[in-house]
């Protein structure tokens, strides 16, 4: 199967995260919590914990859910912040990459224009002596 090359504003914004171990559990924290795995051992548990281990498990349920909700929320914008520099450095890779492909363009574009003027000031001089 043929993969395709990666962007390599993609390359250096892994390669940085691969080095920072904290980067590395939140994006394994955020991975699992987006994950329908998340979901079904929320639900399951939520359900055991309601039906069977508290008769009234709501203030405590309560607790715990916002609880998580906060730290999820906060696992949610490290990856909004990550998404965010990923954005910013590709633009950046991209900028350099365009003006680097104007400049060529623009030397190919005037070499031509010279060829051109060459050409047609020899097919002029080559009709006046004809």
């Amino acid at each position: 199967m043929l993969t395709m090359p990666k962007h390599p504003a993609l390359l250096e914004a892994e390669a940085a995260r691969a080095k920072d171990r904290q980067l590395r559990i939140a994006d394994a924290i955020t991975r699992f919590a987006g994950s329908m795995h998340f979901v079904y051992i929320h639900a399951l548990l939520f359900a055991a914990w309601m039906i069977w281990l508290e008769k009234s498990p709501w203030q405590t349920l309560t607790l715990i859910v916002s609880l998580e909700a906060i730290f999820l929320s906060t696992f949610v914008m490290i990856g909004q912040n990550r998404q965010a520099e990923f954005a910013r450095r590709k633009a950046d890779h991209d900028y350099q990459a365009q003006e680097l492909e104007l400049h060529h363009n623009t030397e190919v574009t005037e070499a031509i224009h010279q060829l051109t003027s060459e050409i047609h000031a020899a097919i002029t001089r080559s009709d006046h002596r004809g």
